[in-house]
């Protein structure tokens, strides 16, 4: 395993990100929520999976100050996309990756829903949702009408969960689970640590059984 941060300039600022490499064909980008970074657990552990299936993985370390995420979701998504396709190309300009997996969690689901999901050139990846933004309407949309295989996750107790896009969203490509009385961290409430562990088992056992289709 190799192990490389790099950054790269775009729209005059610097994007960070580290490139975690097995040899592997398959890459997986990763987006992080705006408080929920690489090392919380969700992130942590997928991460594992990922390099125990000998995929690759990219963290982008990007970070937003709370006046911007008080600004329009378009404004908000364009940044996001400005920010990540540059690594994107980045990674992939060398050609060396024949299949591409997209990660992302809470904020991380923008850019996914907003915009990968739309584009040709990854209209074959796989796409994982942790806790996606449903409550805004294109990001709902956009993953109904989207015909990708992959994975979505969200707890009954997300202030984004409802019961009623849940329905709709099950005829969709992506396998749906559902985390009993898991907030929006997909922690068990109130503060209930055996069972927020047992549920994050669960999430990665889920998350596993996606990766065995690539």
């Amino acid at each position: 395993m190799e192990v490389n941060k790099k950054n790269i300039q775009t729209n005059g600022k610097e994007i960070n990100y580290t490139h975690i490499e097995m040899g592997s064909k398959i890459i997986c980008f990763m987006f992080s929520g705006s408080s929920y970074n690489y090392d919380k657990p969700l992130f942590y552990y997928a991460t594992m999976a990922m390099l125990q299936n000998k995929i690759d993985v990219v963290h982008i370390h990007y970070s937003y100050g709370e006046h911007f995420l008080k600004t329009t979701l378009d404004e908000i998504s364009k940044t996001m996309v400005d920010d990540i396709n540059p690594v994107i190309l980045d990674v992939l300009k060398n050609g060396k990756y024949t299949e591409t997996i997209f990660l992302g969690k809470s904020l991380g689901t923008i850019p996914i829903a907003n915009d990968l999901m739309k584009r040709n050139e990854f209209s074959k990846s796989k796409m994982i949702l942790f806790t996606p933004l449903l409550k805004f309407d294109s990001i709902f949309d956009s993953i109904l009408n989207s015909e990708h295989q992959g994975l979505l996750v969200i707890g009954d107790k997300d202030p984004h969960f409802s019961s009623n896009q849940i329905e709709q969203l099950s005829n969709s490509n992506l396998k749906i689970e559902i985390v009993q009385n898991a907030n929006h961290s997909l922690d068990i409430e109130e503060f209930d640590t055996t069972n927020s562990i047992l549920a994050l088992s669960r999430v990665v056992e889920k998350l596993q059984e996606a990766l065995k289709t690539i």
